[in-house]
């Protein structure tokens, strides 16, 4: 059994989006104040506050005639951003990210999560507490049959689109056992690189809007701020990067559906994508190709239908490790996009060359353990 969200887009009723918008802000308002309270025990007193203690808190603050107003919206979206706050705080504490930052109005995605006794789902309807209608939802796919969601999330970008993720715990059936096998190069030009030679075109998604996005975002600019005509600039803007946004994660989500469908193993490169993006001259091309998300998509993938992804070593030098005799060059810049082994002579394309030695080097590691490193000597 493993857990899946599965996501819609729905249409509220205007009624539902006063009530919506009243239980964004509330939930806004909780996590912001609960930081800000745990912030202060620690730095006054050097003292952690527990969920538990933020959780009598917010009983607090609804009984004073201050915040009343937070005993308006269902109770169990302002008890879930306190959870949430909880886990962010376990990540930072664990080294997993960085410390939890305050959530600001207008700069985030706005959400609320709803647990099983603040929603109901009868008959493909979906309502949420304290709401007289159901969600109007498109459902563009099925949920599994007699799937029982425990877990709700209601949610608007800043294009002002709705949408709401079922939460569903389901029976995913292996993939049948493959023999393929591929190593994986990133890039720039060709966004994946295959040992097998293969080579996926980077489409580049953002530059294709580039000069749309430009223009409107010098209509913004040129707008005065808090007017209405600047909310409606800034919604433009956000259309376009939303569309952006929408057909990257719809190209690799292709993409790593068909990796994993067709390998059995598939080994990757551990990329340091923080540190590439400091990066100026290649950071906007970096982050347009999402060799992270990319990377997400492949291990949950690998974990419902049975395969495996191996990630080595992020120093390992693929790029200039000879793929036929296992020599090693001192120097190859990027604009080298072909070179010849010094020792074997044979002549090598950079990325595909890079994914050989990536598989060679993943299967190592399957074979050996994770503590298989390059030799550091050169020849």
């Amino acid at each position: 059994m493993v857990k899946r969200a599965y996501r819609y887009r729905f249409y509220p009723t205007p009624d539902q989006v006063e009530q919506l918008a009243k239980t964004f802000g509330c939930v806004r308002y909780v996590y912001n104040r609960a930081l800000s309270e745990r912030r202060r025990a620690w730095v006054g007193k050097r003292r952690r506050i527990s969920h538990a203690e933020t959780d009598r808190m917010l009983t607090g603050w609804k009984r004073d005639p201050g915040t009343a107003w937070l005993a308006e919206p269902s109770k169990g979206p302002l008890q879930a951003t306190l959870r949430h706050l909880q886990a962010a705080f376990v990540n930072f504490w664990e080294k997993r990210d960085g410390p939890p930052s305050f959530k600001k109005k207008g700069r985030a995605l706005d959400a609320a999560t709803c647990f099983r006794n603040c929603f109901s789902f009868r008959d493909g309807q979906v309502r949420l507490a304290k709401q007289e209608q159901p969600l109007d939802v498109v459902w563009s796919r099925p949920l599994p049959e007699g799937a029982v969601p425990s877990q709700v999330t209601v949610s608007r970008d800043a294009r002002g689109q709705y949408h709401v993720s079922i939460l569903v715990e389901e029976t995913v059936a292996g993939l049948p056992v493959s023999s393929g096998q591929v190593g994986i190069d990133a890039g720039i030009t060709s966004l994946v690189t295959f040992s097998t030679g293969e080579k996926v075109t980077n489409p580049r998604h953002e530059k294709a809007d580039r000069a749309r996005l430009a223009r409107a975002q010098r209509v913004l600019s040129r707008k005065e701020k808090s007017s209405a005509n600047r909310a409606k600039a800034r919604a433009r803007v956000s259309r376009i990067h939303g569309r952006i946004a929408d057909r990257r994660r719809d190209h690799l989500h292709r993409l790593s559906t068909r990796i994993i469908r067709e390998n059995q193993t598939v080994v990757i490169e551990d990329l340091s994508v923080r540190s590439m993006v400091r990066n100026h001259s290649l950071a906007r091309a970096i982050s347009d190709a999402s060799w992270s998300e990319l990377r997400r998509m492949l291990e949950y993938k690998a974990d419902w239908y049975g395969r495996t992804v191996i990630a080595i070593d992020r120093f390992y030098p693929s790029s200039k490790t000879c793929s036929v005799c296992g020599s090693r060059v001192g120097k190859l810049p990027l604009d080298v996009r072909e070179w010849a082994c010094h020792r074997c002579g044979t002549v090598h394309d950079r990325d595909v060359n890079a994914a050989t030695n990536i598989l060679a080097a993943g299967l190592a590691v399957a074979a050996c353990g994770e503590g298989v490193r390059p030799p550091r000597s050169q020849e």
